[in-house]
This record gives structure tokens, C-alpha cells and sequence, in this order.
């Protein structure tokens, strides 16, 4: 099963181009599911369809599913909750700040893509399509599998076998309630639920992420950020989609400082996110609703191509930890050590190859840290950053 999940800042039309690239995939044959996992459902909006919380037809080859979180998170995590509420309460924390700390940050949220092993598993589709949160928010939820496995064995760090013995004769003696068989059986189902999903979503053979916006430096800045953090999680993008470009028939005195920004950030799009193929669509003169202008657009976007296929199959840039330091790899073909230059200022990275420079946003675990090294080998650009006293 082929998984294309889209992710933007609020606002940009994400939701719009993931039903727009679900509804061209349905009339190529491809058996395909767009799925919601936003808070703030728009899906069934943009389709100018209900939908419900399971998968509903709508039309050939095509399902729509906006996921109700709520429900999701009792379902993978009610009986864990009820233990770590309980275990909180006993040390003399507030009844409503313990049902807060007994569930992890985004819990509610990335319930939800549990629902991606779960399609996996059942094999009735060839492509899901999920429109993702807001930027930030995605990006938690890609990071989630790792934070829960670390919160959850520091819950519960004994091991289970040990604790069944133990238990009849430890817990008259402790003013903590000991976890369960069965607590123990639903941690490790919750693992093994996240491990699968973290396996399809980070899995490049299958699961690759678009990276949708507009032409507006904050937008622009954003999504610089968000390839930065995709490539630190090892998560493949394989497209940007620019939406709501000018078209060339627009000419009009009123929209020309406009369309000066649009051309200025258009080439900073370029120049940030090459050699990642990048399309665009225009400005529609209509509102983009149901089933007939969504494959409007989608033509706009992919032209004849399918796009449950891969775009791109290689992370340009990655960054990884060695020893103490941090190291950023970046692909830098076809050209030699004399015709690169880099400069570093908190939060962003300048490397400069012959006339041509490219910016690229830092993620915050570099604050603080300076380049101490750069070298190119091989087509790889590698920058050391450490703290001052490495």
C-alpha cells in the first residue's frame, strides 16, 4: 500500500490538494483512501460530501475517512490511562492534573494514524492519502513512536514476568498500585501498534511526505523548516506543491506588487528545496468543491502523471549525531571543495556554490552550537556543529 501524507502551514490548502491527488488516483483505478487525522476535520468540506470516522465510499475507487481522535485514543489507550491515573492520584496529585500526565503530548492526535497499520494489514487499499495537521503538529506525531516508547518503559521498567511474582507479596507493602497482567498486555500492544506504524510511515519504499504552500515568506520559511525536521526523522519528501500561483492571465494594475512577491518567492522555493521536484497550480477563478473541480486541480498539479508515484527517492540533507556533535549531510554534486562556501548564524545554515546560495533552516536542537568543521567528499557536503569547548 502506497501512504503520501501532506502537510502546510494552516491555511495553504493542504486538505484541498491531498482530496485533489486522492480523487485522480481513484480515476486511474488505484483503490484509494484520503484520510483526515486534523482535529479540525475539512475533508468532508472540500469533497462536498459526509463522510464519517470509518472509511465511506463516495465514488469508483474512492473512500473518504475523517478519523474521530477522541475515539481512537480510548480505544489504544483507556486502560494504560485508567493505571497511570490511578498511579498519579496515589502520590497525592490533583485528580485533573493527574488524567493530564497520564497521557503522553499528542496521544489524541497520533491515535489516529494507527489507523494506517490497520489499513496496511487489511490490504483492500493501493494508496492512502492523509491529510495531516497543521505543520508543527505533524511533525509531533512523526516524532511520536520514539517519545512514547522512551515515556512509557520509564513507566513501566519492570520486567512483566518479574512483576507477576512479586506482585501479591510487594503491593500490601507499597502505597502505589502495581501494574497488571493485563496493563502490561495493552503496553505492549500500544508498542507493537506504534512500532508497525513507525515501520509503514518511515519506510521511503512506500511512505514518502508533500510538503504543501504558498507563495508568502512566512509560509515559505515554515516549510524550509518542516524539510529540515522531515529529513532529521528520516522521512522522505518527494514533493512540494505551490498552490495559489497567479496565473499569467492575470494582469491587472491591482495584483502587480503581488505578483512581484509571488516571482521573489517563487525562486527562494527554487533555490531551498532543489533538487526536490516542485509543481505548482494556479489561482482558480472558483472555489475548489466536489469531486469535478478537484480533478481540475489535480490535473493542474500532476498533468498526466500518477501521483501515487515517487517523485524523488533520495533525502538530500540529514542530520545525524556523532559522538557529541551533530553532523548535517548535504548533496552537493558535480562540484568541488573551492566552489563552496558555508556561513552559519544561529538558526540557519548559508552554503554558497559559485554564484548560487542556498538557505537552510536549522532545527532548534543546534541552538547554541557553532560549526567547528565542513568537508566535501564525494558529492556530500558534511557540517560539524558543536559546542564551543568541543
Amino acid at each position: 500500500m502506497r501512504v503520501i501524507l501532506y502537510t502546510g502551514k494552516g491555511g495553504v490548502g493542504k486538505t484541498t490538494v491531498a482530496a485533489a491527488t486522492a480523487v485522480r488516483c481513484a480515476e486511474l483505478g488505484l483503490r484509494t483512501l484520503v484520510i483526515s487525522t486534523d482535529a479540525a476535520h475539512s475533508l468532508g468540506d472540500s469533497l462536498d460530501l459526509p463522510i464519517g470516522d470509518h472509511p465511506t465510499e463516495i465514488a469508483p475507487n474512492l473512500w473518504a475517512q475523517e478519523v474521530n481522535a477522541l475515539h481512537e485514543l480510548e480505544d489504544h489507550w483507556e486502560r494504560i490511562h485508567a493505571y497511570l491515573s490511578s498511579l498519579f492520584a496515589s502520590q497525592g496529585v490533583d485528580d485533573i492534573v493527574a488524567e493530564e500526565l497520564a497521557s503522553p503530548p499528542g496521544m489524541e492526535e497520533v491515535a489516529s494514524l494507527m489507523w494506517v497499520r490497520h489499513h496496511q494489514r487489511e490490504g483492500k487499499f493501493d494508496v492512502l492519502i492523509i491529510d495531516c495537521a497543521p505543520t508543527g503538529e505533524t511533525l509531533q506525531l512523526l516524532a511520536f513512536p520514539d517519545v512514547a516508547r522512551w515515556y512509557l518503559n520509564k513507566i513501566f521498567p519492570i520486567e512483566r514476568r518479574v512483576m507477576k511474582v512479586a506482585r501479591p507479596m510487594v503491593q500490601p507493602f507499597v502505597s502505589i498500585p502495581l501494574p497488571g497482567d493485563d496493563i502490561f498486555g495493552h503496553v505492549k500492544d500500544l508498542l507493537t501498534d506504534l512500532e508497525g506504524m513507525k515501520k509503514i510511515l518511515g519506510d521511503p519504499k512506500v511512505c514518502t511526505v508533500r510538503i504543501v504552500l504558498n507563495l508568502e515568506k512566512m509560509v515559505v520559511k515554515e516549510a524550509q523548516r518542516a524539510f529540515t525536521y522531515l529529513s532529521l526523522y528520516d522521512y522522505l519528501t518527494d514533493m512540494v506543491v505551490v498552490n495559489r500561483v497567479l496565473p499569467p492571465e492575470v494582469n491587472d494594475a491591482y495584483f502587480a506588487s503581488w505578483r512581484q512577491a509571488q516571482q521573489r518567492y517563487s525562486a527562494m522555493v527554487d533555490a531551498a528545496f532543489d533538487p526536490v521536484p516542485i509543481r505548482r497550480t494556479r489561482l482558480f477563478d472558483h472555489e475548489i468543491v466536489g469531486l469535478e473541480h478537484l480533478s481540475e486541480m489535480a490535473r493542474s498539479i500532476y498533468g498526466e502523471d500518477d501521483p501515487s508515484r515517487i517523485f524523488y527517492r533520495s533525502v538530500p540533507q540529514k542530520l545525524r549525531k556523532v559522538g557529541s556533535a551533530y553532523e548535517l549531510n548535504l548533496q552537493l554534486p558535480f562540484v568541488s571543495k573551492d566552489d563552496v562556501d558555508i556561513t552559519h548564524r544561529e538558526g540557519e545554515l548559508f552554503v554558497t556554490v559559485g554564484p548560487y546560495k542556498r538557505e537552510i533552516s536549522l532545527p532548534r536542537i543546534l541552538n547554541g552550537k557553532r560549526v567547528t568543521k565542513g568537508r566535501l567528499q564525494e558529492g556530500m557536503l558534511s557540517v560539524t556543529f558543536a559546542n564551543d569547548k568541543q
